[in-house]
């Protein structure tokens, strides 16, 4: 009982930025924002959310040797201060590339595809992409390539952490993937 009571423990975005300048930025720009399109943009992303992933690769639930490596370092409290820092900026907004898949992207970001029994993504990450926190992350404005691979990764089981995002990507085509993927790098 007495730890249900406990104070929430303190942020300290000093040590989180001290942390993204040391170890983060290198992979994900000082700010999180838009660095390689091969690593995703996590300026903006929910505290929550980012916690929970540095704790999966730490604990191999979700597989990335280099980040595994990074997150292994980190204590709880750490995790906690750099993932408060990087919610604590804005990410920039980003573009589709893709005219011609814009379209399919939006359908099946706002629709789904009902055939495949694949629902909305905006049902779980908001028309917005602004996502929820903890549950679903913020995937507006996110590198496109990166989507990609993700979407990929949990298509082939090579991203086992989240059930049903692998059995929806599984239902999902190459072209379906890269349209929706596009189509998420130029929502706002």
């Amino acid at each position: 009982m007495a730890a249900e009571n406990a104070p929430a423990p303190k942020i300290d975005l000093a040590r989180g930025q001290a942390i993204a300048t040391q170890v983060c930025a290198s992979c994900h720009a000082f700010d999180g924002g838009r660095g390689s399109p091969a690593q995703p943009i996590i300026a903006g992303q929910h505290a929550d959310y980012l916690v929970k992933q540095l704790v999966e690769y730490k604990t191999d639930k979700r597989k990335n040797p280099i980040m595994k490596g990074f997150a292994s370092a980190l204590s709880e409290e750490d995790m906690r201060n750099v993932a408060a820092f990087y919610a604590s900026k804005s990410a920039k907004p980003g573009f589709a590339k893709n005219k011609e898949l814009v379209a399919l992207g939006e359908k099946i970001y706002r629709g789904g595809v009902a055939e495949k029994a694949v629902p909305a993504c905006a049902g779980c990450h908001s028309p917005t992409g602004a996502g929820i926190p903890v549950q679903y992350p913020r995937i507006g404005g996110q590198h496109g390539d990166y989507t990609q691979a993700q979407l990929t990764a949990f298509r082939s089981g090579a991203r086992a952490n989240n059930l049903p995002m692998q059995q929806i990507a599984a239902r999902l085509s190459d072209k379906e993937i890269q349209a929706v993927s596009d189509y998420i790098a130029g929502l706002r």
